[in-house]
């Protein structure tokens, strides 16, 4: 990876104020609903720190849509999400990943013109043991003549989206950020309260000796991915001709900063267990967003077949699969599965 240190400190809310004066890559209600957004994740970020103290491990007796076991977390976050973002009159609907349906904006409230998608709590399977975990989001611009936006609005290809981002809890909060024109990362100053810009222009090594996928499932996979995966376990004395790291921590959040950090290729093949579903990973809450930030930084994504950011969803909670990061690898990964496919 190769990126621009920022020559001078400033804050989250003067990097997009310049953006809007300066670039003109955002308006003033985008503007406000990312540092809504991003409040949010502060808050969401204190409940994560305070752990146990704060009584919110463990798990919350629900299921989401997914039909996964609700972390206390998982519920307090999706409600911080929804509670900072409904009354600010920027947006015309939200989707979570941990609702059935899209969230209207009451009537009480003004309405906007974009819509905004969210993981509120992204690998929360790791929050009692004390890993990395974040939120990852997504805006789209709601539909023209829509005034009540459904399910239907927010079927929109990646390629649609106009800002995405996360926000990893880990050692520091970050948030990372794509408004369409590179990728950049602020650092949460804990002392004032305030995201400052650490990163400008984060770039993905095109090269790379990391891997990280979830080997237990190896059994499960397909021939390509099998074919793939042994190539790079054979090390210096296998096709590749060189040894590969396996990194793997089961928080995308955390697996893709890395990559984003060093470089890497992140996978989430289609397997016999969950080809049924699709795949395991959102098409709108996971992929999109994440897709659309490695491509900004110079690297690819694909389900292993196309593009990520082409694909058109036909659902809320369409499940895709994942091969993201360092180009050159991606390109290889996804190579190997059109030619099984054309077999």
């Amino acid at each position: 990876m190769t990126a621009t240190t920022s020559s001078r400190p400033i804050s989250l809310t003067r990097f997009l104020i310049e953006e809007q004066r300066d670039t003109r890559h955002i308006n003033a209600d985008l503007r406000l609903l990312i540092e809504v957004v991003a409040r949010a994740c502060k808050r969401i970020a204190i409940s994560v720190g305070r752990g146990a103290l704060g009584g919110v491990l463990g798990s919350a007796g629900t299921e989401n849509v997914q039909g996964e076991v609700q972390k206390k977390l998982d519920v307090l976050s999706n409600e911080i999400l929804l509670e900072a973002n409904e009354w600010g009159g920027h947006l015309a609907a939200l989707a979570s990943e941990e609702m059935d349906d899209p969230h209207p904006i009451p009537h009480r409230y003004p309405k906007g013109e974009y819509l905004l998608v969210f993981d509120p709590l992204d690998g929360s399977s790791n929050i009692d043991v004390n890993i990395s975990v974040g939120t990852i989001f997504s805006v789209l611009r709601c539909p023209p003549g829509v005034k009540e936006p459904d399910e239907k609005a927010f079927l929109q290809p990646g390629t649609k989206q106009v800002a995405a981002g996360y926000a990893v809890y880990g050692s520091s909060t970050m948030l990372v950020l794509t408004l369409g024109d590179g990728v950049h990362a602020f650092t949460l100053d804990r002392e004032i309260g305030s995201f400052m810009l650490t990163q400008r222009n984060l770039r993905i090594a095109e090269d790379t000796r990391e891997f990280a996928i979830n080997m237990s499932n190896m059994r499960h996979w397909e021939a390509p991915m099998r074919r793939y995966i042994e190539e790079l376990l054979a090390g210096k004395g296998g096709p590749r001709g060189t040894d590969f790291n396996m990194r793997w921590v089961a928080s995308m959040v955390a697996d893709v900063h890395r990559i984003l950090t060093r470089g890497g290729i992140f996978i989430y093949p289609l397997d016999a267990k969950i080809k049924d579903k699709g795949g395991k990973l959102r098409l709108l809450y996971e992929a999109n967003p994440m897709s659309f930030i490695v491509e900004q930084a110079g690297g690819m994504a694909t389900d292993g077949h196309d593009r990520i950011l082409e694909i058109v969803p036909k659902s809320l909670h369409q499940r895709v699969p994942v091969f993201l990061g360092s180009k050159n690898e991606v390109e290889r990964a996804t190579r190997y599965h059109r030619e099984a496919a054309s077999e």
